[in-house]
């Protein structure tokens, strides 16, 4: 179990040591050409050199291991983002700009810019293929975030209405993965193209009795609902009570320690928790692993929100 008095979260050779360990296992590899003899590269020495520098004789470039990665050009000590990353791995319901800012040391504005640079490291892609299959079981259930205090539409009974909050998608396979989406327009056309996507087709559907499932969930192998208007929340193995429980982790931390977030971030958040629950403690994942595939992740990933044309004339 990793202690907060590790060294790695204090010296910045000991964290360029962790963080050459996870992403070069195998020893280093170019990030400019792909090079990974370990003959064509050379860590550079000297007093001028700067800490943990190579060089590929193959592209002649030189290169670091945060090169290539979320940290790229960070003049951020490298002991301070190892410490973020394990702090926002290992908060099950996340951890503020505010947070990091004081147990950091840094300022709110650098807090901010790791924690996004962060959320982009925990993106997963799906290459890993649909969620379910033949046997398991696939819950989908959507729900809808926003301020409480501003809702601009009623239903025609003069209810308080949907369409000013944002709509969560969340597919949950039990006693496996998750996959959130933020949907602009929570209608059927597009919760049909995120089922569809992400869920192969032989899997066994639950769902609530929203009409938006009700014809998409024909296209799988079956499909049973809980009618939670009428106080029905389990019938047997049918119940959607696991992805309400992730949707339940997900707004106590966006409620309870974010307060606020943009629409324009909501997907870095929903991939920040999703990363999280698909490496909880149920499925014997350490904080300490759970960091590690963070900053693994990092690899290949850069969050810039100016291109560098479009940033030398702003």
């Amino acid at each position: 179990m990793t202690s907060l008095s590790d060294p790695i979260f204090h010296d910045d050779d000991a964290a360029r040591k962790h963080m050459e360990a996870i992403r070069w296992p195998h020893g280093p590899s170019c990030p400019h050409c792909g090079n990974a003899d370990g003959d064509k590269i050379v860590r550079l020495k000297g007093k001028s050199t700067r800490p943990g520098l190579y060089q590929c004789n193959e592209c002649r470039q030189h290169f670091t291991v945060t090169v290539g990665t979320v940290m790229e050009r960070s003049k951020i000590p490298l002991h301070k983002w190892v410490l973020a990353f394990h702090l926002m791995a290992s908060s099950k319901k996340g951890m503020s700009a505010h947070q990091l800012h004081r147990m950091l040391g840094v300022t709110y504005k650098t807090a901010w810019f790791m924690a996004h640079r962060i959320r982009e490291a925990m993106t997963e892609d799906d290459t890993s293929g649909p969620l379910g299959g033949d046997g398991k079981t696939v819950e989908v259930d959507e729900t809808y975030f926003g301020p409480k205090d501003r809702v601009t539409t009623r239903t025609k009974k003069g209810k308080p209405g949907h369409k000013s909050k944002r709509a969560v998608v969340a597919l949950v396979e039990r006693g496996g993965h998750v996959r959130m989406f933020y949907a602009q327009k929570a209608n059927a056309d597009e919760v049909r193209d995120i089922m569809v996507r992400n869920i192969d087709r032989k899997t066994a559907l639950y769902t609530d009795e929203s009409r938006l499932y009700v014809e998409t969930g024909k296209e799988f192998g079956s499909h049973e609902t809980v009618k939670h208007s009428a106080g029905e929340y389990v019938r047997g193995i049918v119940h959607t009570n696991t992805v309400e429980n992730v949707f339940s982790v997900f707004k106590r931390g966006m409620r309870g320690i974010y307060q606020h977030c943009g629409e324009a971030h909501l997907h870095r958040y929903l991939a920040e928790f999703g990363f999280r629950y698909n490496r909880r403690t149920a499925l014997k994942v350490t904080d300490a692993e759970r960091a590690a595939d963070a900053i693994r992740g990092a690899a290949g990933k850069r969050l810039m929100y100016f291109k560098p044309s479009e940033a030398a004339y702003t």
